[in-house]
């Protein structure tokens, strides 16, 4: 049997003291060596490293901090693999050092709306894009998110960001859309979401879905966030087998185990 187009996964790699998964975990050189080894080791196909933490009702983190934490773990990535690494942040100064130190990609969740300069930097190099949508900010995001047309008024979103994109030099077949999964929705939105990946996929443009371990899952199921590994892999498949480019997730094995099997059966 032919499998179809694989869908990558995309490892998390967060460096802060307050993430909602793993904040805090990664709090020695010893822990993210050991963290880079698994995850490469299961099948990642990119590493996602993060420096602050974008949980509902998150304060801002410094530019220099955030620089303290991801730049010697992209080095450690480095010294270990070529595996293509993304940095996830909103900060052209962050985003520039990652990119000088061996990031190939920038994960921006403001879709480059909160900083002027990421425009240029994303111009200085030839890799991918992440942009993501968002209402609000990490701090009012969750309070009461509304839509009439949650789908519609995504890909709206995305259609103005990409004219955007496209005036300051950056073509569209750069760019990997993130629907934004908890990310000032309810879970009636994220599951309107997830039944219409093949929507943004209209776009034209790649589509990454950020699920992994996320709190919908935990009032849909009633799980802690320990317990969302499984249902997350679920989600994996069936977001691969509707066309998903990317799932963005904590466990790479399991969800490697997930996309691989939705390829075979599509």
């Amino acid at each position: 049997m032919q499998a179809k187009k694989r869908t990558l996964v995309m490892g998390v790699l967060n460096i802060t003291p307050d993430s909602f998964s793993d904040g805090g975990r990664l709090n020695s050189r010893a822990a993210v060596v050991r963290r880079i080894e698994e995850m490469i080791a299961a099948g990642a196909d990119i590493l996602d490293v993060g420096g602050e933490s974008t949980r509902p009702f998150a304060g801002p983190v410094a530019a220099a901090d955030e620089l303290d934490r991801v730049l010697p773990v992209i080095e450690l990535i480095r010294e270990v693999s070529d595996i293509p690494v993304s940095v996830d942040t909103t900060k052209a100064a962050v985003a520039a050092a990652a990119l000088a130190a061996g990031a190939g990609m920038v994960n921006d969740i403001s879709a480059l709306r909160y900083d002027p300069e990421m425009a240029a930097v994303v111009r200085s190099y030839d890799g991918p894009v992440i942009i993501m949508h968002m209402q609000g900010t990490p701090d009012t995001m969750q309070i009461d998110p509304r839509y009439d047309d949650v789908v519609a008024e995504i890909s709206a979103f995305f259609e103005e960001r990409l004219t955007w994109l496209e005036a300051n030099g950056i073509g569209r077949e750069r760019v990997v859309i993130d629907p934004g999964i908890g990310f000032g929705k309810t879970v009636a939105h994220n599951l309107e979401i997830l039944k219409n990946i093949k929507r943004f996929k209209e776009t034209g443009c790649q589509v990454l879905v950020g699920h992994s371990r996320k709190s919908f899952i935990g009032k849909l199921l009633d799980l802690e966030v320990g317990e969302r590994d499984c249902p997350t892999a679920v989600l994996s498949a069936l977001c691969a087998a509707n066309g998903a480019d990317i799932v963005r997730v904590h466990d790479v094995a399991l969800n490697k185990q997930a996309v691989q099997l939705a390829a075979l059966l599509g």
